[in-house]
């Protein structure tokens, strides 16, 4: 990498600055924050498409892929199965290089563009009164400079549209919110005994149960309805762009004001991949035959473990084919997945979502550096005690592959990598901690259950 230094130099002078704005309680105009973005992201875009290292699989995977809809061809297929999801960004790319924009420019365009939109949205995900500060540090993440702006992964993509369903779900209103308030499944098992169902099972079941109530349609229906329609195609589209947004599902139901809207958002979620695919023969040249090829190619990941976390131990810090390995590690993110929904059950949902991604990326087997931005946004929105160390020490070790290891050949690049995918698993620990453990119960909740709590004793008396 030819600009490695200018690009380390603005990346730890834009962390100093994140850090004396968080010491000084900074909180400027937010047009402040955004115009800092832009102007980061465009230097090191520039510089990047004019150096002489490109990353792999933006010019053999990315590219292809672009080309593949310009051509009028099927961009799963035609890029060999370098792009494995569906083909809606493809399709920007084509536009782009229509247009006769250089790829090593129009392929950065698309990921530099989202993450400048990211900006403004995480100060809103943050809300409150120090929503432009979140905005300013995020504007200088160096994590999301690296991935938008010199790898072109299309992370920021993906967060862009799943921010924005956050937003939209939670709508105007305290940017505090709780997570799941009442206990139904305590209710029900306590209303089932060995002799059928009881009153408190009922009271939830029954024709005039909590269920049929929450599908009945209240005063603010139709609002609720648009929200969780809105929400539910922004989801879609971040799932459109690639398949893990799944985990940021559960975040934004909650956040919508009941089940209805909640029914709702989830119909239009599956429905836009759903679209996408179903209308590639006519936008992206895949023939009728070609559907259920595409459909495998996409669903097809290879278990190739060793670039992050505990698996470079089992394979001496190189790349490997272990089904097994891989397979351990799938079960143990579900495992810990689900203890992490009924742990923050309560907790504001961007909190609860903060949780899974990071149990995400302390469990996964298979890492590539773009995926620890995940979590950005939600936790840079919402920082925990040990947000700064996970955000710095993440940044780091990526930093190091993209702008040191880059710096040798091929040879001397795997070397490097067996102490470099070894020594992620420092990080493991870190990125657990900085989990929302002390918000594990949402303060709006425990607000609301205070006042009822009130009015309970009052009516009593």
């Amino acid at each position: 990498m030819d600009y490695a230094v200018l690009t380390g130099i603005v990346l730890v002078a834009g962390v100093l600055l994140a850090l004396v704005a968080q010491w000084r309680d900074w909180r400027p105009p937010l047009y402040v924050a955004v115009l800092v973005g832009v102007a980061v992201r465009v230097l090191i875009m520039y510089t990047s498409a004019i150096d002489s290292w490109q990353p792999v699989d933006f010019m053999e995977s990315f590219k292809p892929a672009g080309e593949a809809v310009l051509q009028g061809k099927d961009p799963v297929l035609a890029s060999e199965g370098g792009w494995h999801f569906l083909p809606t960004i493809p399709y920007v790319y084509g536009i782009l290089l229509w247009l006769g924009i250089p790829w090593e420019y129009a392929g950065r365009l698309v990921t530099v563009v989202a993450d400048i939109v990211l900006i403004p949205l995480v100060g809103k995900l943050a809300g409150g009164p120090k929503s432009s500060l979140r905005a300013l540090q995020y504007a200088l993440n160096p994590l999301a400079l690296l991935i938008a702006s010199v790898h072109g992964q299309v992370e920021p993509v993906a967060l862009v549209f799943g921010v924005a369903a956050f937003v939209v779900a939670r709508g105007p209103g305290d940017p505090d919110r709780p997570g799941i308030t009442t206990d139904v499944v305590a209710r029900v098992r306590n209303g089932v005994s060995a002799y059928g169902i009881g009153p408190s099972a009922r009271r939830v079941l029954g024709r005039g149960g909590m269920l049929r109530r929450a599908l009945l349609p209240g005063s603010t229906d139709r609002a609720d309805l648009r929200r969780g329609l809105l929400a539910g195609l922004l989801m879609g589209l971040a799932l459109c762009a690639k398949s893990w947004p799944i985990w940021l599902i559960p975040g934004m139901l909650l956040l919508l004001p009941h089940l209805r809207a909640r029914i709702a958002a989830l119909a239009v979620t599956g429905l836009v991949p759903v679209f996408f695919l179903l209308t590639s023969p006519i936008f992206a040249g895949t023939t009728l035959d070609e559907i259920p090829a595409v459909i495998r190619t996409i669903q097809d990941i290879r278990p190739i473990v060793g670039e992050w976390g505990y698996t470079p131990w089992f394979t001496g810090g190189d790349w490997a084919l272990m089904p097994g390995l891989a397979s351990f590690g799938t079960k143990l993110i579900y495992i810990s997945v689900v203890a992490v929904l009924l742990l923050w059950r309560r907790a504001d949902p961007i909190d609860l979502t903060t949780a899974i991604l990071l149990v995400f990326m302390v469990m996964t087997p298979r890492l590539g550096a773009q995926y620890l931005l995940w979590f950005m946004p939600f936790l840079v929105a919402r920082p925990t005690r040990w947000a700064w160390p996970a955000i710095i020490g993440a940044s780091t070790w990526a930093a190091f592959g993209y702008l040191y290891m880059t710096q040798f050949s091929v040879n001397d690049w795997w070397y490097l990598h067996r102490d470099w995918s070894r020594a992620s698993i420092v990080l493991l620990p870190v990125l657990l901690l900085a989990m929302p453990w002390g918000r594990r119960v949402a303060k709006a909740g425990s607000r609301a259950a205070a006042v009822g709590a009130a009015a309970k004793v009052t009516s009593a008396a």
